[in-house]
């Protein structure tokens, strides 16, 4: 079973940093993430229109570079789960996680009985087609598998420290546009209320020996959100990066 060193490094309170694509589902895309220096990618499923045929096909693109996959899906449900881990995923993101319940829940979605509900399929792209011992393997996938649970919510944030709490979560993932829009400051995340609120997030993660992430979509973003304390960092939006240095290049151009 491969092995995902991110998730070794958050729990010794390392620092580790990424991306998130949205658009470029290229099979280049993970190894060019990869030179760059990207320790880990998110594949979204929760605003694109990709399948779970695309995501399989990225994952194993990522096998053999040392590249975690990890999945956003697109919703709190067993099967988007299950299907993102068992098309060889390492971890899932799960949107809108309001209440330790609903986070109990994601959890046992990742784990095999008796710790949770992940349905049984072995020698299949999760473990590489191979085969072995099925009672390690089910060690090693628990041990594994990554949980990042989205606080995006008036009521997740509410909940929080309880959300943090629940054993088998390991990242409180900012859901940054989502939160100041259900915190009626939709955009401002500058505003006192949207600071107190990441803070919140950031001590609800330390009480509990969990990781803060969020995604930076630029320098000066990222670098203030390390200083208060988030360790897992995905950089950048796909397309956005294309997009700018596209746009810079054109009006230098264009200047010259």
């Amino acid at each position: 079973m491969i092995e995902n060193p991110v998730k070794q490094r958050l729990a010794a309170g390392e620092r580790v940093y990424g991306t998130m694509v949205f658009e470029f589902f290229s099979p280049g895309l993970p190894q060019i993430a990869k030179v760059a220096g990207a320790e880990f990618v998110v594949f979204d499923m929760e605003h694109t229109a990709i399948d779970l045929d695309t995501i399989k096909q990225q994952v194993a693109y990522c096998r053999g570079l040392a590249l975690p996959p990890y999945v956003r899906v697109p919703a709190t449900d067993y099967h988007f789960i299950a299907h993102a881990l068992d098309a060889g995923a390492l971890g899932i993101m799960v949107p809108m996680v309001e209440t330790r319940e609903q986070a109990e829940f994601v959890v046992s979605c990742t784990r095999y009985p008796p710790a949770g509900r992940r349905g049984a399929a072995f020698g299949f792209a999760h473990d590489d087609y191979t085969g072995g011992d099925v009672p390690a393997k089910i060690a090693a996938a628990d041990a594994r598998t990554l949980v990042m649970a989205q606080i995006e919510t008036e009521r997740g944030l509410a909940n929080v420290d309880a959300i943090a709490a629940v054993p088998g979560v390991d990242v409180l993932f900012l859901g940054h546009f989502d939160l100041s829009n259900f915190l009626g400051i939709p955009g401002q995340f500058t505003h006192p209320r949207f600071l107190a609120a990441i803070d919140e997030i950031v001590a609800a993660a330390n009480r509990h020996g969990k990781t803060a992430g969020m995604l930076a979509t630029d320098l000066a973003w990222g670098r203030d959100y390390l200083a208060r304390g988030f360790r897992m960092i995905a950089y950048g939006v796909d397309h956005l990066l294309y997009q700018k240095a596209l746009a810079d290049g054109i009006a230098a151009l264009r200047d010259a």
